[in-house]
């Protein structure tokens, strides 16, 4: 589905964002994998490369609210691909501290990735995208749309990338850009796995489909949304959840 095209994929070391390069790099894309730290990075195009040598991936770790540092990593991989077709901005922190307990310094550092590396990566890569008329996805939250009892900058953050999200698609429209988010309910990542069995069944009350979502079920959705199939589709927030309620 997007033979020869480039993607960005941001928080592409594990979970969801991992997800997301494979199942690209499975549907005939040659992927830049963004993430924290060198060792992450190199660790997740080797596992990949372990489960198919051809796949034509490769890594950086650029901090994401630091323009100067993607412009240069971005015109790293515009030379080394020749174009950049796809942006998925999947790269964030969750939180579920308490109001009382919530520091200035925590604020920021979600603020700062969730938010500002959002609009970083959107307003470098843009330039690029104008050339191929290509695709900026965003990664919400069902939180984005209900709240959560605690950590009030994590919902905050992901309220602010469905705002990005709408905002963008009304303005890059003129230049064929198309700009969407996939809101992911309670996914199947190792943060999930991790939970007593009493509080998973918990959530599996609150899912209608009565199934935690797997990270493909998400992965399968950027798929969609960023492929041909979904030329007419601009300022939408995708919700992957099952018909989770709060």
């Amino acid at each position: 589905m997007l033979n020869d095209m480039v993607a960005i994929v941001t928080g592409g070391t594990r979970g969801i964002g991992y997800e997301i390069v494979r199942t690209f790099l499975k549907n005939g894309c040659r992927v830049a994998l963004l993430g924290s730290k060198e060792k992450s990075v190199h660790d997740a195009i080797e596992q990949l490369k372990k489960e198919n040598k051809t796949y034509d991936v490769i890594g950086f770790h650029p901090v994401l609210s630091d323009e100067k540092d993607v412009q240069e990593t971005f015109k790293k991989i515009k030379d080394y691909f020749g174009k950049i077709d796809i942006l998925v901005n999947n790269a964030g922190l969750s939180s579920s501290t308490s109001l009382d307990k919530f520091t200035e310094e925590e604020y920021d550092k979600l603020s700062n990735l969730n938010i500002k590396g959002v609009f970083v990566c959107s307003k470098v890569v843009t330039p690029y995208l104008k050339e191929t008329k290509g695709v900026i996805l965003n990664t919400s939250s069902m939180v984005s749309i209900y709240g959560q009892r605690s950590g009030v900058m994590y919902p905050a953050s992901k309220f602010a990338v469905n705002g990005i999200t709408k905002s963008l698609a009304l303005e890059l429209a003129p230049f064929k850009i198309r700009v969407n988010a996939v809101a992911p309910g309670i996914i199947d990542t190792d943060m999930v796995k991790n939970l007593p069995q009493d509080t998973i069944n918990k959530l599996l009350s609150n899912i209608p489909l009565g199934r935690i979502g797997k990270p493909e079920d998400v992965a399968n959705a950027f798929l969609f949304l960023a492929s041909p199939m979904a030329s007419y589709i601009t300022g939408v927030i995708l919700s992957v959840d099952g018909a989770a309620h709060n």
